[in-house]
């Protein structure tokens, strides 16, 4: 006889891989989780294949389970598109979406709007992070898709949208240094980071001598340090806050020495293999707006 599975158990177990845990599932789905391991156990009942394996503290999929899942968000896709169809309610979907900092008060409202305007009832949960961590949750399932940087001509994964030059940038006040031989202040992101490695590799090569001034994790925390003169920064010329201006390559800044040029990046989109056909009208919106606007920075 043919497996029959239910579709809540499904719905678990999506769930479940997308949020890391089924305990931090059961929470989202408003379940206990001796119900939700109720579920799991009957999941394997109807497969009649050994779905889990536990691993530490948690579970995590085996081969078969894997191969289920894959199967698992096709149904539930179906089934919650032929309830919105009949009228019936139900869950609203969700997509999950990355993207750098930058990108946040632009491309994304956006890419929003033109969205909602045909879909009114899908979530859009967001996370601006860092590029080598967007890239592993699109990997890892715990995002649809997301936006990020890359090296052009790297063999990453992700298709390119549009290549976007990497420009020296300062703010209003003068930049800080105690006398004109002392090492440049730079304000960075922490490692890993692309625009880091590009900025030391370039100065490095030019033999100009550099200091962390500042490294932080936030885009805004980036651009309040140029501000008060705490440091130089390299960024692309893409949504560059009022206050903060473009070091022409090449050239000098007050006392301090000629800045090298830097290389371009790319942003590339990244999506995971069995994604949704509502997350791919989104992934098609918004890699019209990023081609758009970022295209022209």
């Amino acid at each position: 006889m043919a497996a029959r599975f239910d579709i809540d158990a499904l719905r678990t177990l999506v769930a479940g891989t997308d949020a890391g845990s089924f305990a931090r599932a059961a929470v989202q789905l408003g379940r206990s989780q001796s119900a939700v391991s109720m579920q799991l156990k009957r999941l394997e009942e109807q497969a009649g294949l050994v779905l889990f394996e536990r691993k530490g503290r948690g579970l995590v999929l085996t081969e078969a389970g894997d191969a289920l899942l894959h199967y698992a968000r096709r149904i539930v896709e179906l089934h919650d598109d032929a309830a919105r169809a009949l009228g019936a309610a139900t869950r609203a979907a969700t997509i999950r979406v990355g993207l750098p900092q930058d990108f946040a008060e632009d491309v994304l409202p956006e890419a929003m709007t033109l969205f909602a305007h045909h879909n009114p009832d899908v979530h859009v949960e967001v996370r601006a992070g860092r590029n080598h961590a967007l890239e592993e949750e699109v990997r890892a399932g715990r995002l649809d898709l997301a936006i990020a940087f890359a090296r052009p001509g790297t063999a990453a994964a992700g298709d390119s949208l549009v290549a976007m030059p990497m420009y020296w940038f300062k703010g209003t006040e003068p930049v800080s240094r105690a006398d004109p031989s002392a090492p440049i202040p730079l304000v960075l992101f922490n490692h890993p980071c692309l625009f880091r490695q590009a900025a030391l590799q370039a100065l490095d090569k030019k033999g100009v001598p550099w200091r962390l001034a500042l490294t932080t994790p936030s885009l805004p925390g980036v651009w309040a340090a140029l501000r008060f003169g705490h440091g130089i920064t390299a960024r692309t010329a893409h949504a560059i806050p009022e206050g903060i201006y473009r070091i022409d390559d090449g050239g000098t800044l007050s006392s301090l020495p000629p800045l090298p040029p830097l290389p371009p990046l790319e942003l590339r989109m990244f999506v995971r293999s069995d994604l949704s056909r509502t997350a791919a009208r989104f992934r098609d919106v918004l890699a019209s707006v990023v081609q758009r606007l970022a295209g022209h920075a």
